[in-house]
């Protein structure tokens, strides 16, 4: 996997996926920031499920600060921690392994907001599409505005609304769509 575009381009991440964990295609990154654009420059970035990192890393590159990668996986947290550590990324990003849930809690606890959330569960694990949603769409997680984009497969169909967040678009490229949700003010 190779970073597309910012001050890390073409430069290649390391590390081998754990297993049961789906990389997101360059292609599909490429659409995913060519529809966020500028507004990920200086924007707080959130990577749930991050796997090895390459979502996050690629907004890091491209000027998100600060940039918090979540995955429950030890080695995958391990090797977004080797990547950021092979890029010189030395601040401006934190590695948070625990499941969603608990991540989202803690951040919750720290009055920690994002202005775009990136979110890929499992494709096997419905619940956890859900269960994700609902918790950016209850808390206070994302800024007035805030995007959450979920990627997914086309084959899950997920609500138009839940809590404040709001769906106002979907891409589908092969087996994969991106749902993006813009967070309603109060």
């Amino acid at each position: 996997m190779r970073v597309i575009s910012g001050v890390f381009r073409s430069r290649q991440l390391k590390g081998k996926p754990p297993t049961g964990t789906r990389p997101t295609s360059d292609k599909l990154r490429e659409t995913l920031f060519n529809v966020l654009g500028p507004s990920i420059e200086g924007a707080a970035f959130f990577d749930g499920f991050a796997g090895i990192g390459g979502i996050g890393i690629e907004a890091f590159s491209r000027g998100a600060r600060p940039v918090y990668f979540v995955d429950r996986s030890r080695q995958a947290c391990a090797v977004i921690r080797e990547n950021l550590h092979l890029l010189g990324v030395t601040e401006g990003a934190r590695v948070i392994e625990a499941p969603i849930e608990k991540a989202l809690k803690i951040l919750e606890s720290e009055n920690v907001t994002f202005h775009i959330a990136f979110l890929d569960p499992p494709y096997e694990r419905d619940v956890l599409y859900r269960e994700s949603l609902s918790g950016f769409g209850t808390r206070s997680l994302l800024r007035d505005g805030g995007i959450l984009v979920m990627e997914h497969s086309k084959r899950i169909e997920l609500p138009d609304v839940s809590g404040k967040l709001r769906k106002y678009r979907a891409l589908t490229q092969g087996d994969s769509t991106l749902s993006f949700y813009k967070a309603e003010t109060d």
